[in-house]
C-alpha cells in the first residue's frame, strides 16, 4: 500500500434532496407529508450495542449440531428472543462470547466463518439495500462508512484506505472485547458478501487481512471461502481489491431507492443522540401504529430491563406512559393539521382502538374536539 493512502472515515453529510425549486403553503405541507415519516421505523443503537441481527441463523446451526441455542444465549445473558429479533439490542461482547463458545462447544475452529456462509449481508441492516442501491462500488462503500454505525453497531467503524493501485476496507472495533476471531471471521466473510453484491460478477478480492491467527491447517479452508490469500497482521481486520473496482457501477443501482433511504438513513443519523429520552420517543413514533407500544417492548429493543428504563426515565424527569401521551398529541396536531387522513385513521395511526377514544383524549391536551382542532387550521 503506498505511503500516501488517503482515509475516509464517517463523517461524510449526504443533502439528498427529490428535486429542486421551492414550495410554499399547503403544497409544502403535502409534500413533506408525501416525502417524509413521522420518525424512525425503529430505535437506534446506543454506545455499547449492536442490532441481534448477527446471530441470523444460529439456531438452526445449533439444532443440526444437537444443541440448544436458547441455552447457548441465556448463558452469555441473553433472552431466547435475541434468536427471532434482529432489532433486539445486545453488547458486542456478548456477541464475541457467544461466537468463542459456539467455537469449543461444537468444535468449530471456523465458525464465524461458517454461519457467515449461511447469512446475507442483510445483517448489517437498512444500510446493505442503500449499498446496492447506490450508483457505484465508491458510493456504497460510503454508504457504508456513514451508516452502519448508525443502523448497526455504533463501536464499529469502517475505514476505506486508497492507494495507486489498491483500495482496502478495514473494520474497526472502538471498544476492548477480548478475544473475538470469530466474529471477525463473520465480519470478513459478510463483507466480502457485500463487496461482491456491490462490484458484480467481476468483483474478486485480492486478500483479506485478519488480526486472528488461523491454525496452518484451517488456512485452506478460509481462503478457499473467502476466495482470496489471508494474511495474518495484528490488529488489522481488512479487505483488499484493486483500486479501479471503485469506480465500477453497482448492478443492482437504484436511483430513487438510493436517495429516499439516503435521506431518511440521513436523517437519523443527524438526529440521532444518546439520550434516553429520545431514543424512547423515536421507538413510541415507531410502534404506535402497531398497537404493540408497550415500556415491556420498548425495554426489550433497548436491551435492558423495565425496572431499569424506569429508574433512566424517571432521573430525567418522566415516565414512559408520558412520554406516550406527548408523542400522541404531537402526532394528532400534525396529522389534523395536513387534513389528509380521516379521524378513524388518526386514530388507528396513534394506536388507539376506536376514535371516540381518541378525541377524549384530543379534548384533554387541547380542550378541542379533533374536528374543532381540524376546522380552526
Amino acid at each position: 500500500m503506498n505511503a500516501d493512502i488517503s482515509i475516509m472515515r464517517a463523517n461524510r453529510q449526504h443533502v439528498l434532496t427529490h428535486h429542486e425549486g421551492r414550495v410554499t403553503g399547503a403544497d409544502a405541507m403535502t409534500e413533506r407529508s408525501f416525502f417524509s415519516l413521522d420518525g424512525p421505523l425503529d430505535v437506534a443503537p446506543g454506545g455499547g450495542q449492536v442490532r441481534a441481527a448477527n446471530f441470523a441463523g444460529l439456531a438452526n446451526v445449533a439444532r443440526s449440531l444437537g444443541r440448544d441455542a436458547r441455552g447457548i444465549v441465556e448463558r452469555h445473558g441473553m433472552e431466547a428472543r435475541v434468536l427471532t429479533d434482529p432489532e433486539s439490542l445486545i453488547a458486542p461482547q456478548q456477541v464475541a462470547d457467544t461466537f468463542e463458545y459456539c467455537s469449543t462447544v461444537f468444535d468449530d475452529a471456523l465458525f464465524g466463518l461458517h454461519i457467515a456462509t449461511l447469512q446475507d449481508p442483510e445483517v448489517f441492516g437498512c444500510v446493505t439495500a442503500l449499498c446496492r442501491a447506490a450508483p457505484t462500488v465508491r458510493a456504497g462503500i460510503r454508504c457504508l462508512i456513514d451508516f452502519l454505525p448508525v443502523v448497526h453497531a455504533p463501536d464499529c467503524e469502517v475505514v476505506l484506505m486508497e492507494g495507486r493501485e489498491t483500495a482496502e476496507l478495514a473494520w474497526l472495533v472502538n471498544t476492548d472485547i477480548g478475544a473475538n476471531d470469530q466474529a471477525n471471521y463473520q465480519a470478513a466473510m459478510l463483507n466480502v458478501k457485500l463487496l461482491k453484491a456491490m462490484g458484480g460478477p467481476a468483483f474478486r478480492p485480492s486478500w483479506i487481512s485478519l488480526s486472528a491467527e488461523p491454525r496452518g491447517c484451517d488456512l485452506p479452508e478460509l481462503e478457499r471461502e473467502l476466495g482470496c490469500k489471508v494474511l495474518s497482521r495484528r490488529n488489522r481486520n481488512s479487505v483488499g481489491f484493486p483500486v479501479q473496482q471503485l469506480e465500477q457501477p453497482v448492478p443492482s443501482a437504484n436511483r430513487l431507492l438510493y436517495k429516499l433511504l439516503g435521506s431518511y438513513l440521513q436523517r437519523v443519523k443527524t438526529e440521532h443522540s444518546q439520550s434516553i429520552v429520545d431514543r424512547v420517543d423515536s421507538y413510541i413514533r415507531g410502534s404506535l401504529a402497531s398497537g404493540k407500544c408497550t415500556i415491556e417492548r420498548c425495554a426489550e429493543k433497548m436491551g435492558t430491563s423495565v425496572r431499569t428504563l424506569q429508574s433512566r426515565l424517571a432521573a430525567e424527569g418522566t415516565r414512559f406512559s408520558e412520554l406516550v401521551e406527548q408523542q400522541r398529541e404531537k402526532l394528532a396536531r400534525a396529522h389534523l393539521a395536513e387534513n389528509r387522513l380521516s379521524l378513524d385513521e388518526i386514530a388507528d395511526r396513534l394506536g388507539y382502538g376506536e376514535q371516540t377514544s381518541f378525541g377524549r383524549a384530543f379534548k384533554r391536551w387541547t380542550g378541542m374536539t379533533p374536528q374543532q382542532f381540524r376546522t380552526g387550521h
